[in-house]
């Protein structure tokens, strides 16, 4: 398992996971743009991106993750956690962020598992679901 910085030349296979996962390429300006500006970060399993992050410090001045997916085949073997603690390390912020849905139970237990707390809520985001927001200090 190897954690790195994406570049260009994994922008494709970025967006097709995330295609894979959601069904869509909407993202691919924001995958592209986190790439260029270095705040997503990959992990290669058995030569192929298993997994990617990305981040930014936009909210409040603080270090946000706002994406973190999972190739289904590589699902439930740590990767998740395994970024999450990379990021813990590198994050340019002590103050660390980010969310799910209330009902991403599977998520809710990774972000506990990484010593994250709750640290509130966002109403109204996906209707009847509330976005869990996760802190973690990183000093």
């Amino acid at each position: 398992m190897e954690i790195q910085n994406a570049k260009k030349h994994h922008l494709q296979k970025i967006i097709a996971l995330d295609k894979k996962m959601i069904g869509s390429d909407h993202r691919k300006e924001e995958i592209d743009h986190a790439i260029k500006e270095e705040r997503c970060l990959i992990l290669y399993q058995e030569d192929e991106i298993a997994a990617f992050l990305i981040y930014h410090t936009h909210f409040f001045d603080c270090c946000f993750i706002s994406l973190i997916m999972v190739d289904p085949a590589h699902q439930r073997k740590g990767m998740a956690s395994s970024l999450l603690t990379h990021m813990s390390k590198i994050s340019p912020t002590n103050k660390l962020f980010s969310s799910t849905n209330e009902s991403n139970e599977s998520m809710k237990k990774v972000f506990i598992k990484n010593h994250f707390k709750s640290s509130g809520f966002i109403d109204n985001l996906d209707e009847g679901d509330p976005e869990i927001i996760y802190f973690k200090n990183c000093y």
